[in-house]
């Protein structure tokens, strides 16, 4: 008989391999439609459907500022909520983010009905921004309940290590998958006499069957995952205590109680904002390189429109490859699991900073009514080099500040107590010794 992993429950059982898969694919809709979102989305409004640079970047910035406040929102009505009769309460918010992605994304790569040339841009605005709160609202609560499903499958911390693995398996998939397609299609177009080597008006329907096909891929796999993956039911009255102050994975067993912070006093943690400037100066990094590759590409490199999906492709598998030199460095640094605030609070920065970045740059845009002129040319080359570089040095130093300070956790006043929710007091602040506790997080 297999001894139970380190860390698992007495008597739990392991989720089989089919298990584990279903699960997985459960999030390869949200990861194909993020991919087509931040790689294509301005590309698409501003070189194939002709629309100002403000108008791309304000429709980005209203779906990051849709994503960033529906996540902490939806964390905590997820915890408490009994879902739709025996269904579950995960799968059930799950299955209506995924419903809200499937009915909205279409819509975003596909042009405005009943627009024509003389239609105003505002009114472009309007007709899209609604399918984008949708989506970025569906999209949430799918990330958000799949994620906290991972706790409720398995028990054992090496068993949810594998589930995050699994996902996030499913993740480097759903990139190549886009960007594969992209590729097929736009190289399919190529042998046509009527296409031109630069995108344009006739390019819509390679998007729209890209977004068709993203949409189809998506639901088979969400259908995978409901079919798949059981959830123990919680009849009203009988919920668990909400898991805003329990960890992910405990790195070590231990009898004695353990300190918790509820959110209040994260608010007083300076290693909360510590690792909040870090996490948001890396998205930023990632997202902004992705969002404007394609447009550097096509407007600075003068490239053949294949290439928007070529080069990607190939800085994914670039970066997923060196993923793997990840462990080593997080043997050496060290890394957190925390709870559903802090990643909520992580997330609004996230989505906050790069709507906000994105719309500065489209702001500065030299050509604001046209597709491209001269100063375009070296514009793109100055936002891949000195914005994106520039906040590479801010990570770096930020990093710098954690590795001189490490990030250390004091409780303040009220805290709490393992699952009882038991309350202390520590007193003032004021004594690093005396009134208050201290301890180093790796």
């Amino acid at each position: 008989m297999a001894e139970p992993a380190a860390g698992a429950a007495p008597g739990a059982a392991a989720l089989p391999l089919l298990g584990r898969l279903s699960f997985a694919a459960g999030h390869f809709l949200n990861d194909l439609c993020a991919s087509l979102w931040f790689t294509y989305l301005l590309l698409y409004l501003h070189a194939v459907l002709g629309y100002g640079h403000r108008l791309a970047g304000g429709l980005l910035l209203a779906g990051q500022v849709a994503d960033g406040l529906c996540t902490p929102l939806l964390g905590y009505e997820t915890d408490r909520s009994t879902g739709c009769g025996r269904y579950g309460r995960r799968k059930s918010w799950h299955l209506a983010g995924t419903t809200c992605v499937l009915l909205s994304f279409p819509f975003i790569f596909n042009p405005c009905l009943g627009c024509t040339d003389s239609t105003p841009q505002w009114a472009a605005f309007i007709y899209y921004l609604p399918f984008i709160i949708i989506f970025q609202f569906g999209w949430a609560a799918t990330q958000i309940s799949h994620l906290s499903l991972i706790p409720e499958l398995v028990t054992g911390d090496h068993e949810k290590v594998e589930l995050t693995a699994f996902r996030y398996a499913f993740t480097v998939m759903a990139n190549i998958t886009v960007y594969g397609l992209a590729w097929l299609l736009l190289n399919f177009q190529v042998d046509q006499p009527d296409r031109t080597e630069h995108l344009g008006i006739q390019d819509v329907p390679i998007f729209r069957n890209l977004s068709l096909i993203v949409v189809g891929l998506g639901a088979v796999f969400s259908l995978i995952f409901h079919l798949g993956t059981k959830e123990k039911p919680y009849p009203p009255g009988s919920l668990p205590q909400p898991e805003e102050s329990t960890s992910l994975l405990q790195k070590e067993p231990t009898n004695l109680p353990q300190p918790l912070l509820i959110w209040k006093d994260w608010l007083l943690e300076p290693a909360f904002y510590q690792v909040a400037v870090l996490y948001m100066l890396t998205r930023l990094i990632v997202n902004l390189s992705q969002t404007y590759i394609a447009m550097y590409l096509t407007n600075s490199l003068m490239l053949h429109k294949k290439y928007i999906a070529t080069i990607p492709l190939v800085m994914y598998i670039s970066g997923f490859l060196s993923s793997f030199l990840m462990k080593p460095v997080n043997k050496w640094i060290g890394r957190n699991h925390s709870g559903a605030f802090v990643y909520g609070a992580m997330s609004f920065t996230d989505k906050m900073a790069n709507g906000l970045a994105v719309m500065a740059i489209q702001n500065l845009h030299p050509c604001p009514t046209e597709l491209c002129c001269p100063e375009c040319v070296s514009f793109f080359h100055w936002v891949m080099v000195l914005v994106t570089g520039g906040i590479a040095i801010a990570a770096i130093a930020s990093l710098c500040c954690i590795m001189v300070w490490p990030i250390r956790i004091r409780y303040h006043g009220v805290c709490v107590w393992g699952l009882s929710r038991a309350e202390t007091s520590y007193g003032g602040t004021d004594s690093m010794e005396g009134r208050s506790q201290s301890g180093a997080v790796n």
